[in-house]
């Protein structure tokens, strides 16, 4: 998964507000590219968000969305939820990066449950799937029981309706458009074969594809 933490960190410029959702979307922040520094955001009322504190300095009115410890920056700052979601709603938020159950070839995302299994709740993914100004979904390609999670039509509740921007996995790159999904990027040593044999939607391929 390495690769595909170090590209979505890639997708950012420099002094970008980003909301990284918990799980694998956190370790982005650790992977910026040299001289990109970018202001993290998080929907329970932080602006500036920095690593996990050291063992012994937590503060436990200092937390991210996920309910793990973590550390304001230097000129970072914590406000309540209302000013948080405004900033959200007020299209403020650069791009949020969110893990996914499933996702289709229109950019519909479901991420928050699956029938009949016990859910915490949709946390704030609804709010900023619409208001950030650009959606990065960071998943494997695939789900542990090895069904499709690349889909041509989502089939679990949804999160947002044709949000997403752009699917990475540790696969490749899918840039959702209006005509579907283009495979713009693979890992190393990935074919285009692997990859549609992993994707149920059919991906379609520019003139030339970045590895």
């Amino acid at each position: 998964m390495e690769w595909l933490i170090k590209r979505v960190a890639k997708e950012f410029n420099d002094g970008d507000v980003v909301n990284l959702g918990i799980g694998m979307p956190t370790k982005v922040a650790n992977a910026l590219p040299e001289g990109i520094k970018i202001i993290l955001q998080s929907e329970n009322g932080f602006m500036g968000v920095g690593p996990a504190p050291e063992a012994g300095k937590e503060d436990p009115d200092t937390v991210n969305a996920g309910g793990q410890y973590a550390s304001i920056l230097p000129g970072g700052c914590c406000f309540d939820s209302a000013t948080s979601f405004a900033i959200i709603r007020g299209g403020h938020v650069d791009a949020t990066v969110l893990g996914a159950l499933q996702v289709d070839e229109e950019g519909n995302l479901a991420n928050w449950m699956v029938p009949g299994k016990l859910v915490p709740g949709m946390g704030g993914a609804m709010d900023l799937v619409v208001g950030a100004k650009r959606v990065i979904v960071a998943m494997e390609h695939m789900a542990k029981n090895g069904g499709f999670k690349v889909l041509k039509k989502c089939t679990l509740p949804l999160t947002a309706a044709k949000q997403v921007n752009l699917i990475i996995t540790e696969m490749g790159v899918l840039e959702v458009t209006s005509k579907g999904l283009v495979l713009k990027e693979m890992a190393p040593g990935v074919t285009f074969e692997e990859v549609q044999a992993c994707t149920e939607a059919s991906l379609i391929t520019p003139e030339k594809i970045a590895v």
